[in-house]
């Protein structure tokens, strides 16, 4: 009950700074708060899953922590793509922005962390909710260090940088998670198979 407690609170937050981050990165021209929006979206649709698969069996929960790493692998791809699109581009983003919004990303997220600190090391499904508030909390400090960037050297070079390291980040969490997921679905299978040789 109390996990389920935590997980909406944290659900409500990411689901308020997607909405918030999403229209600043439009105004402020910023691939990175894009980004980082983007991860918020995922946050709040992966936290959603996994409130509903608390207490289902192992199976069940390893299956939908696999669907929430492809989910965070299609979303690195799409980061990745979308900076080498924007690289393309003219205009330099506008560095308030980017840093009053990071900032406020990352007092959300790291809320949202200090919540769940005590589940990182559950199961595959409760693991990918603790990877997706760090990599939140990780991708707000760059979004600052990128507004630093592009403040100081009046170029959008920090911003696409920052991207295609949050794209880097989502892909090798989705790897985790889909590991950890395959993990324990093979596990299960081999124990399942003991007990009908047993029988």
């Amino acid at each position: 009950p109390r996990y389920r407690r935590v997980l909406w609170l944290v659900i409500a937050i990411n689901a308020a700074m997607f909405m918030i981050e999403m229209a600043a990165g439009h105004l402020a021209g910023s691939q990175a708060l894009q980004a980082d929006a983007l991860d918020f979206l995922g946050d709040t649709l992966t936290y959603g899953m996994s409130l509903a698969v608390i207490g289902m069996p192992l199976v069940v929960r390893a299956r939908a922590a696999i669907v929430k790493g492809l989910s965070l692998f299609v979303m690195g791809l799409w980061v990745f793509g979308a900076t080498v699109y924007q690289v393309l581009q003219t205009g330099t983003p506008r560095a308030e922005i980017m840093g009053v919004i990071g900032f406020l990303a990352m007092a959300a997220n790291v809320a949202s962390v200090l919540l769940l600190m005590r589940y990182k090391d559950g199961d595959a499904n409760v693991r990918s909710v603790w990877l997706c508030s760090r990599n939140d909390a990780i991708g707000n400090v760059a979004v600052m260090v990128a507004a630093l960037g592009v403040w100081g050297t009046a170029t959008a070079w920090p911003d696409l940088v920052v991207a295609a390291i949050m794209a880097g980040l989502f892909l090798n969490s989705a790897l985790q998670i889909m590991r950890q997921s395959a993990d324990e679905l093979r596990t299960r299978g081999a124990v399942a198979a003991a007990r009908t040789k047993r029988s």
